[in-house]
């Protein structure tokens, strides 16, 4: 069982929609973020008339024998925000916190510093799973605890001029993994991923925003599978026999396709994918914007200012990263992002 290919086509899940064009985050439709995947506490999702969810199910088809063991891996992004803030005056000692004042823009040394909500991934592993073992297994609790840093920002004279403040909220949840024969040697398994985290103060979320309300929540949260001496059945494609076991399972949020061609890795995720997705092998890399097409992206991305790319070079690791891999690409790998057709399949049947 290797996981590296999964991981690969999950690392572009996981950032999805993490920061879109123009990729800064004084642009309009990047001051709200709109993440795939996104379990919000319960007490936001039972004040709400809408579709987010709290928790989320994959169930899927394994062929097991005595010798089977799985790996559930779920994974998602733990929302950090970070906050600007000025010192009334300048000083080399470290200043209490009543000394900063938070502010929306700052700019020291030719850089500008601005609000924005960062994400650090979080991976939650169980392995060695027997899948006999688990048919009535206990949720797996798990904790993130809330934390605070602060990195303080020095003018040309070396004084502590601004500081960047990143805070992130404690995070609980469970995962329940449970399974159940359902045909000669097929099992099928069940993981449920839940948000348990509630406000200290009482009915709060009740009122937040869902800017406030992400930092409470597990985003882009999808799941990995793998196997030893076992295989998945295809959902999209079942077998001949298991199409009423295929029916049966219930995946509510996101959807489980194969991940390898051996059948040993599913990957489920919000993003309704196809069995053995791919990166292509003409992208340079991850552009976090949904259905990209990288050529244009990567032409729009060379037509912004100076000003305009100085903001996005500065606004997180992850964009800076964007900018230097387009406006360092060869003309021959733009080439490459024109266009390939490839993956014709024949039709079942005739076409009438």
């Amino acid at each position: 069982m290797n996981l590296e290919q999964v991981e690969k086509i999950a690392e572009a899940v996981l950032y999805e929609g993490y920061m879109l064009y123009p990729y800064r985050p004084s642009s309009v439709k990047n001051q709200q973020r709109w993440n795939f995947g996104v379990l919000y506490p319960p007490s936001w999702c039972d004040a709400q008339y809408s579709s987010d969810r709290c928790s989320m199910q994959t169930e899927c088809l394994l062929k097991t024998d005595a010798s089977t063991r799985l790996t559930v891996k779920v994974r998602f992004l733990h929302i950090i925000q970070r906050s600007i803030a000025k010192l009334a005056t300048p000083s080399t000692e470290a200043s209490a916190s009543s000394d900063l004042d938070l502010v929306d823009r700052l700019e020291l040394n030719g850089r500008v510093y601005q609000p924005w909500q960062e994400a650090v991934e979080r991976e939650l592993s169980y392995e060695g799973l027997d899948p006999a073992d688990f048919c009535t297994m206990e949720p797996l609790l798990f904790t993130f605890p809330a934390g605070k840093e602060v990195e303080y920002l020095r003018d040309e004279h070396g004084n502590r001029a601004g500081a960047v403040l990143r805070e992130w909220k404690a995070l609980n949840g469970s995962v329940e993994i449970r399974s159940l024969n359902c045909h000669d040697e097929v099992v099928r398994v069940t993981v449920q991923v839940d948000n348990l985290t509630e406000s200290d103060a009482a009915a709060s979320f009740s009122s937040a925003t869902r800017e406030e309300t992400l930092l409470h929540s597990l985003v882009s949260a999808h799941t990995i599978l793998g196997t030893e001496n076992g295989e998945f059945l295809s959902l999209l494609e079942p077998p001949t026999g298991f199409e009423d076991s295929v029916a049966q399972c219930q995946n509510l949020g996101t959807w489980p396709v194969l991940a390898t061609d051996a059948a040993d890795a599913m990957l489920s995720s919000p993003i309704i994918l196809y069995d053995h997705p791919q990166i292509a092998p003409e992208s340079a890399g991850n552009l976090f914007d949904s259905t990209e097409i990288d050529e244009i992206l990567s032409l729009r991305i060379l037509t912004l200012t100076e000003d305009e790319k100085r903001e996005m070079r500065q606004s997180d690791d992850r964009t800076r990263g964007i900018l230097e891999r387009t406006e360092n690409m060869p003309e021959e790998q733009f080439m490459k992002l024109h266009g390939i057709l490839r993956g014709l399949k024949p039709t079942k049947g005739e076409i009438q």
